[in-house]
């Protein structure tokens, strides 16, 4: 099933052409990375998807129903959670849960049972009853997913929720997401760590100048920079090493020696690492260093965009 599908999406701000003609598709149970450089049309798309901003051209479909024909439908099933935190620091962490669930609906029993489930699936049930203001910036964080899920949406929207937080909450934060997946909930994520959605992302789309450059798998995005993996190994002295020997390993495409740095390049659907090891081993040459220089979802992003995500 699409949980999201948009088609021909279009919207200028005067002369700007912040989305430019854009289709993708979101299949159920995925979590979908959104990349782009600042600028790129990222948050123009996710307010659209919202509702909170006004397409000028193009259709979006939610759950298969129109966005704009069909704008409650659409709210009750989404999950917002914006990059600049939403939460009222005067009301304790449960009360703020109950306040944004309550916008949903939700009401005596089955109100007070979801914050409460929320509040323990985010690790705050001891601070049910304390203020935000004292939270930690991952508490507040926590709290600001904690509001955008109690109501169940079948779509989550997490724009940047890691920004700024320590090590320890953005792994938690990063583990709910996979959780909230496992119960199957779709996700999209942006985000400026591009670790982050390299790990937990079963697709990604790269935006830049409001259009889609690039979309697929992890797999698929680093297969269009290059089918070759590169391994770089320093060692005590080349002098030992039989250059047709090394080409002659399985996979090997090709090796470049650059004083005591041996660079061996092969094929990206081959694992030659340990018969590599083992031929330095045997010819005693000792290895000082090994690197590998398999492409990453950042050098992708770098090639296709011509800057860096932090940018």
């Amino acid at each position: 099933m699409k949980i999201v599908k948009i088609l021909d999406l279009t919207k200028k701000f005067g002369d700007n052409v912040a989305v430019d003609n854009i289709s993708l598709e979101i299949e159920e149970g995925e979590i979908y990375g959104l990349l782009g450089p600042n600028g790129a049309g990222k948050s123009t798309i996710i307010n659209i998807i919202c509702g909170l901003i006004s397409k000028d051209r193009g259709r979006v479909e939610i759950l298969g129903r129109d966005s704009q024909k069909d704008p409650n439908f659409v709210k009750q099933n989404i999950g917002i959670v914006p990059q600049d935190i939403a939460i009222y620091e005067d009301l304790t962490a449960y009360e703020n849960i109950k306040f944004f669930a309550g916008l949903y609906g939700l009401r005596g029993s089955l109100l007070k049972g979801r914050v409460e489930e929320t509040l323990q699936f985010v690790g705050l049930t001891d601070k049910a009853k304390s203020r935000p203001s004292d939270f930690s910036g991952g508490m507040k964080r926590r709290l600001n997913i904690a509001c955008a899920i109690a109501h169940r949406p079948k779509l989550i929207i997490m724009d940047e929720p890691t920004v700024g937080i320590d090590p320890q909450s953005r792994n938690h934060i990063l583990q709910s997401v996979r959780k909230l997946n496992e119960m199957g909930c779709t996700i999209i994520y942006t985000s400026h760590y591009m670790e982050e959605v390299e790990e937990i992302s079963s697709r990604v789309g790269i935006i830049d100048h409001g259009r889609v450059i690039a979309e697929g798998t992890n797999d698929e995005l680093k297969a269009i920079v290059t089918n070759t993996n590169s391994v770089w190994i320093t060692v005590d002295s080349a002098n030992r090493i039989n250059m047709d020997q090394l080409k002659a390993i399985k996979g090997v495409t090709n090796v470049e020696v650059d004083e005591n740095l041996i660079k061996v390049y092969s094929s990206a659907d081959i694992n030659n690492l340990d018969k590599l090891i083992l031929y330095f081993t045997e010819n005693l040459v000792s290895i000082k260093n090994i690197e590998s220089k398999t492409p990453t979802l950042e050098s992708v992003f770098l090639t296709l965009t011509g800057r860096k995500l932090r940018d």
